[in-house]
């Protein structure tokens, strides 16, 4: 289970005098398959609020993310930031780039919390094989929970930059965090490759709407 903090995972993080106040801890979980994102989602989510001048910390589960399997990105900032485990119950926000993983995650999710769900069911390597089968009713299921859905595949093709589902579910997540849309897309410019930093941030806006976000601009 590799761990750092934000200072360490990337040179281009740069703590500020913290203008963003948490009560507590604040605990974000990213669920997914391998390739799907989850890890440059979480450096977002981590730069964002380190430069809000919180303590962060982040912890990634790959399992067998080469194969399509589960992972799995936790972010906990906050003043100080003790632990990086996510016990159940705890999440403040759940992002799930896959439906069937937001079920699985579910327990995580803390009374009142935030559950973000790519619109989008991929069959796992064991239901392939054989050795599981999948869920019944999985969009019902979601909306008894409360959850957000958002189709950031067809999203990310609308607004011309198809790789980009997971930067328009961090716009989905940005909704339930104090952080401004000008700090989050200052994060994507700087942590994006510069020919794709236009479509990431149209995709990063694009998902702010569909999360039912009222400032956004045109990009």
């Amino acid at each position: 289970m590799p761990h750092y903090t934000a200072s360490e995972k990337s040179a281009q993080i740069e703590v500020t005098e913290a203008n963003v106040k948490f009560d507590g801890t604040k605990t974000v979980l990213l669920v997914g398959v391998g390739g799907q994102g989850t890890i440059l989602a979480g450096s977002l989510l981590a730069m964002a609020a380190a430069q809000a001048g919180l303590d962060v910390k982040v912890s990634e589960i790959h399992g067998m993310s080469q194969r399509g399997g589960s992972v799995s990105t936790v972010v906990r900032m906050g003043e100080h930031v003790d632990t990086m485990v996510c016990d159940p119950g705890c999440a403040d926000a759940i992002v799930s780039f896959e439906a069937v993983e937001a079920l699985r995650a579910q327990q995580y999710l803390r009374e009142g919390g935030h559950l973000f769900v790519n619109d989008e069911t991929i069959v796992p390597v064991s239901v392939s094989i054989g050795t599981f089968s999948m869920p019944g009713d999985v969009s019902s299921r979601l909306d008894e929970l409360g959850a957000v859905r958002v189709n950031a595949g067809e999203i990310a093709r609308q607004v011309g930059s198809p790789r980009s589902t997971n930067v328009v579910l961090v716009g989905a997540l940005s909704t339930a965090l104090p952080f401004s849309p000008e700090t989050w897309e200052d994060v994507i410019s700087r942590r994006v490759p510069p020919k794709t930093v236009e479509a990431n941030i149209k995709a990063f806006r694009a998902g702010r709407a569909a999360a039912g976000a009222d400032d956004v601009e045109e990009a």
